[in-house]
């Protein structure tokens, strides 16, 4: 194995696989090649999507970038952006459509993300496409009834404030109160005078309303890419026999960033064995 670093692909010449490096363009000759460049989720590292226009000039057909595993924006009020960004909420549920998801989602500045988030951001993300936004919704004590949470919510407040009333009987962090708050001010609701009942579906009912997402340079990783027709079943162009793509560079979209990863180095060793059973063919492997 040779590292050649600081080498940008241009693409072919003459047949030649052509490189801006410092030094000048260079070509190389290969007998067979693996793309690997990634998705367009990592500008900064070189993950730019810039392949893109390379394979669509030889006429393959690539679905559009976007992003996956992203957050999304929301039009927080000033006073809660301010008090509440970077703040995790823990142990919710969050659901879109039929999916429920269990885990942690962190507030942003500019809007919500984190793992759970992640979990739903496909299908979140499709809906904004289709309408211009989408309805996140969080249960922030999923384990607990709406019985349960009514008569927590009944007992007698005594001298305490209502936040404190939320923080002892229902264990709500500041910032789970906070977000309670504003989606009850978002619906004209003042809260604190709500009966328990009303209360009690707010707190394992709150609304998130989705105005985009974080954009695809912010995303763990992004969506399309070369469609699964454009390769045979050995990760080899249909176009440009000898060569091969595997990882991000795929039409596919992993739920997970553990699962992008399991993808990705299963692509590149299926596409390993792809180039060896090339090469054999050719007769130039053993």
């Amino acid at each position: 194995v040779r590292f050649e670093l600081r080498h940008r692909w241009a693409g072919w010449d003459d047949g030649r696989l052509s490189f801006a490096t410092p030094d000048g363009p260079r070509k190389v000759a290969a007998d067979a090649t693996v793309l690997a460049l990634g998705g367009a989720s990592w500008p900064r590292l070189g993950s730019d999507g810039g392949w893109v226009s390379i394979l669509a000039a030889q006429g393959v057909t690539i679905a559009p970038l976007r992003p996956a595993n992203c957050g999304f924006s929301v039009a927080w009020s000033d006073i809660f952006r301010d008090r509440f960004e970077g703040q995790p909420l823990k142990g919710i549920a969050l659901s879109f459509g039929e999916r429920i998801v269990r885990g942690e989602a962190v507030v942003t500045r500019d809007g919500i993300e984190g793992g759970a988030v992640y979990a739903l951001s496909a299908e979140m993300r499709e809906a904004l496409a289709r309408t211009g936004e989408a309805i996140l919704h969080v249960a922030l004590r999923p384990d607990l009834a709406t019985a349960d949470l009514i008569s927590r919510m009944s007992a007698p407040r005594g001298k305490q404030s209502f936040s404190n009333l939320l923080r002892k009987a229902l264990h709500l962090s500041p910032v789970a109160i906070g977000l309670l708050q504003e989606t009850a001010k978002a619906q004209g609701l003042a809260l604190a005078s709500l009966p328990p009942d009303r209360i009690a579906a707010l707190i394992n009912g709150v609304s998130i309303r989705l105005t985009g997402t974080t954009g695809l340079a912010r995303a763990i990783s992004s969506a399309g890419g070369v469609a699964r027709s454009e390769v045979d079943a050995e990760f080899m162009l249909r176009r440009r026999p000898g060569v091969f793509v595997a990882g991000e560079m795929l039409d596919w979209e992993a739920p997970t960033g553990g699962y992008l990863l399991q993808a990705s180095f299963a692509t590149g060793a299926a596409a390993g064995q792809g180039v060896l059973t090339w090469l054999r063919g050719a007769g130039q492997a053993d």
